[in-house]
């Protein structure tokens, strides 16, 4: 075999893969201890090999090119099975670096997925963690995301989905809205209750409410005077203000309702539940870095406390 590749070259592409993941080459030079120019020259070292350019550049900004797209996953394909090969030769001592993007609802982001990053990074110190919380849909390819975590089954083929867990349903209220409407009894009672609406981000289409009825599930679809959008947050704000019914996942609500801030009725229809996913990209090889984080969070979804 031919060298194709000095230690200049393998360094650029680090650098490069250290670019493309986060999006500046300031972030890159400071992960790996030298300047942005040092960065700037070795990804034009780059540029120069391939012909071809890797990024456009702004001011503010780099992002990558399609083909610099092209080049980044198959470098990180690379670069990640060198590791696993030192990996695997050395014990299992390498630990796992570099860093993972995650996508995750607003939801689930601040009662969930926050909270448990602290003792992810206690576990694995080298991994630094983009966690972008929102409510809008991403694309794993233009965004370099590595794990989105999602509401609902994905229908997307090109996707592994990962089941983290079912999230109950309650329906809540405040105490001086119960005091003032009265306290519904049955699901007939919601077509005189003020149902705090919440629309889907994707499509703005009106989320139905979910209950079990004498063994049956079913479906409403609420009236009311307050919809929500984008952010299901909104609508606990407006049912603990005093604005009507609002159907969420219990998680949100749990101290809510252990300290009288909020109210569930509606209890015998209970019991339905929407799943939460993780999800990424199918047919990649998965960095150690992001296996980590996938074991990781199953481990968490196995845990009793969950």
């Amino acid at each position: 075999m031919h060298r194709q590749f000095d230690d200049v070259l393998l360094g650029s592409i680090e650098l490069f893969c250290l670019a493309a993941e986060a999006s500046s080459f300031t972030a890159a030079a400071n992960t790996a201890g030298v300047t942005p120019a040092a960065v700037s020259r070795s990804i034009s070292r780059l540029e120069k090999r391939l012909g071809v350019r890797l990024f456009v550049r702004s001011t503010r900004s780099i992002r990558l090119t399609e083909g610099g797209n092209i080049y980044f996953e198959q470098c990180r394909a690379a670069l990640n099975q060198l590791i696993e090969a030192e990996r695997k030769v050395t014990g299992e001592q390498v630990q796992p670096s570099g860093t993972i993007r995650i996508s995750a609802p607003t939801t689930y982001g601040h009662y969930r997925l926050l909270p448990l990053l602290p003792a992810f990074r206690a576990r694995y110190p080298l991994i630094r963690v983009e966690a972008h919380i929102s409510n809008r849909n991403i694309d794993f390819h233009e965004e370099n995301f590595d794990v989105a975590i999602r509401f609902r089954t994905q229908p997307d083929s090109t996707l592994v989905s990962r089941h983290i867990e079912d999230a109950a349903l309650v329906v809540v209220a405040s105490p001086t809205y119960l005091k003032r409407a009265g306290v519904p009894k049955a699901l007939s009672d919601l077509e005189q209750h003020e149902c705090i609406e919440f629309a889907l981000p994707s499509s703005g289409r009106q989320i139905s409410w979910l209950f079990k009825e004498d063994g049956h599930e079913k479906e409403i679809l609420s009236s009311s005077n307050y919809i929500c959008a984008e952010d299901v947050l909104a609508g606990v704000t407006l049912a603990k203000a005093g604005a009507g019914l609002f159907q969420t996942y219990r998680f949100i609500v749990e101290k809510d309702l252990a300290d009288g801030g909020l109210v569930e009725v509606l209890q015998p229809f209970a019991g339905r539940s929407r799943p939460v996913s993780l999800i990424y990209p199918h047919g990649r090889s998965l960095p150690s870095r992001v296996r980590a984080f996938v074991e990781f969070l199953l481990e968490y979804a196995r845990s009793p406390a969950t």
